[in-house]
């Protein structure tokens, strides 16, 4: 049961809600939200930029006949930062971390099928030791942050489930055919078994059971002469798991898996054992009237088709923990995804455990994805700002081998940008050379790769004198995978005036659309005669806020024609 919609809704400034005992008193609250909106957005219903660290949400259920019988649970797919949760005035749920869903039993809450979710969502706006990537910790958006998102800004809903039921899994397949089910069992039985069905186009192609051991279960199959996933052919498997007792069908799941791997050899990337160029392009997962929210399942589409048609293989997803629904369509349409996390800026001991629970949370959720190829705790010494610190460079380090400990299926990317240390599977780096000429320069001066960032040597200062590897450190061989350029702004003769007065643009605004792909193409073209680059990543699809690089504007209007950033891609190879 889908709880999107209207629920009641009120600031609580003065934090005086628990004080006051509001789950239990149950005050008239003055505004309603539509959720999953967060109230800094128009299309929550309320578009209030200021800053509200403390609000609380209302919303009653009536439970349907046909669940009788069944347990209830309460799902949130994600709520910003800090959120308690009350069913019919009872505590039901807590949970910290804005990006990462969270589930509880209301069973025992419920009076008659009855129920009223009551929801107090706390999100310090100036607190930098949070986990917040682009959300500004000032009211309004400057420089290469936006405006913030608190509260409920993913899908809330309702789920009936049998007394034990399959609560998790791990879809674990290899290029030898091999699926392997790793599943968690809710409030276990004795004498379970998990069966797991492989389809294609409707057709079965596996089948295998095992016995449950308690709570966990896993189940091998062999799918003859695989097809694999790839940006030019996502194919895709259906997958439906039966939790079965003695005699019956207790609980049942469809999903879908792809085969597909990922790694590097030679200083190239490889996907399925084969070479490939990454030609991503940064995506920042904003929108005008909704931040961070998808506004629609066909916005995500669009985002994606658009980057597919421009010759994009891949996107970064920057800053931002994306909505499942992204990944879902990236999985189904054919896109490479770089997965990052939403960083705090600066560190202390609060920010290492804030970073680390919520990590393996985001990794945990998004496991299954077969559009994921790259894994991004870390970008550009956030949350590390003083790398020679011996405490930070053992975070920085401990988040790549944590990472590796949950998921050695993908590559990992220490510190995406700069000051890297010798634990990373992709040699990430940002530069903003403004020109082509400029970068060949740079590229061919240089070894392996420029150990400094432009602007700090004897050209303009553009970025901040940062080295690409971190004090003490040597490069470690790895693919260099040039994460961030371009960055070349341009606005359109009728959005002059309506773009914010703050604009600006990465490496400079061009005055006429000519000359603005006239300079992205010389980067490109650059990029084609420096064989030691093994993939990019182009600053940016679209306009975010006062950010105007983007091939599209913010509401998602075509700045240049589709087939010549394609033709710029194709020389990538």
């Amino acid at each position: 049961m889908n709880l999107n919609g209207l629920w009641d809704f009120e600031f609580d400034d003065a934090n005086i809600g628990l004080v006051e005992r509001w789950p239990v008193t149950r005050p008239t609250f003055s505004r309603s939200i539509r959720v999953p909106f967060s109230f800094e957005t128009a299309l929550s219903g309320i578009g209030d930029h200021s800053f509200h660290p403390c609000v609380w949400y209302r919303r009653r259920f009536q439970i349907p006949k046909t669940w009788k019988g069944r347990r209830t649970l309460l799902h949130f797919g994600a709520v910003d930062y800090l959120a308690a949760v009350w069913v019919n005035g009872i505590l039901v749920a807590t949970h910290e971390g804005g990006h990462t869903p969270f589930e509880c039993d209301v069973t025992e809450t419920l009076r008659a099928g009855r129920g009223e979710i009551l929801v107090r969502a706390e999100d310090p706006p100036t607190d930098r030791y949070i986990p917040r990537g682009k959300q500004h910790w000032e009211e309004r958006p400057a420089g290469i942050f936006y405006a913030r998102t608190t509260g409920i800004w993913q899908t809330v809903w309702l789920e009936p489930v049998p007394g034990s039921f399959l609560q998790r899994v791990r879809i674990n397949p290899q290029m030898n055919g091999n699926v392997r089910i790793d599943g968690t069992i809710a409030y276990p039985q004795p004498s379970q078994s998990l069966t797991v069905m492989v389809q294609r186009n409707g057709q079965p192609i596996a089948t295998a059971t095992s016995l449950a051991e308690g709570p966990r279960v896993s189940v091998d199959l062999d799918v003859p002469a695989p097809d694999l996933w790839s940006p030019e052919t996502p194919n895709l498997y259906d997958l439906r798991m039966e939790l079965r007792g003695s005699n019956e069908q207790i609980d049942h799941v469809d999903s879908y898996f792809g085969f597909r791997s990922v790694s590097t050899k030679g200083g190239r990337v490889l996907l399925n054992d084969q070479p490939i160029y990454l030609r991503t392009v940064l995506d920042q997962g904003y929108w005008p009237d909704s931040n961070l929210t998808p506004p629609t399942d066909e916005a995500i589409q669009f985002d994606l088709r658009c980057a597919k048609q421009m010759g994009f293989n891949g996107v970064r997803k920057h800053q931002k923990v994306e909505d499942p629904r992204y990944l879902y369509w990236a999985d189904k349409l054919g896109m490479l995804v770089s997965a990052e996390m939403a960083n705090a800026y600066l560190f202390n001991a609060d920010a290492v455990g804030r970073m680390t629970r919520e990590w393996i949370e985001v990794v945990n959720r998004d496991y299954n994805h077969p559009c994921i190829i790259i894994w991004v705790p870390v970008n550009e010494s956030w949350g590390v700002p003083n790398i020679k610190d011996a405490r930070q460079q053992a975070h920085l380090k401990a988040l790549y081998y944590l990472t590796k400990s949950l998921d050695s299926s993908r590559l990992v990317i220490d510190n995406d940008g700069w000051e890297h240390t010798e634990v990373t599977d992709l040699f990430a780096i940002h530069d903003y050379t403004p020109t082509g000429e400029e970068l060949l320069l740079r590229y061919a001066a240089a070894d392996t790769v420029p150990q400094r960032l432009y602007g700090t040597d004897d050209i303009p200062l553009t970025l901040d004198p940062k080295l690409y590897l971190a004090p003490g450190y040597t490069y470690n061989g790895s693919p260099i995978f040039l994460s961030e350029f371009g960055g070349v702004a341009y606005v359109r003769p009728e959005d002059r005036g309506k773009v914010p007065e703050n604009s600006w643009g990465y490496a400079g605004v061009e005055p006429t659309e000519t000359e603005a792909a006239k300079r992205i193409g010389s980067l490109f073209a650059a990029i084609a005669q420096i064989p030691r680059i093994t993939g990019i990543c182009y600053t940016q699809l679209y306009d975010v806020e006062q950010e105007v690089n983007g091939l599209l504007t913010y509401d998602r209007r075509l700045k240049f024609d589709p087939s010549i950033i394609a033709s710029f891609n194709a020389l990538l190879k």
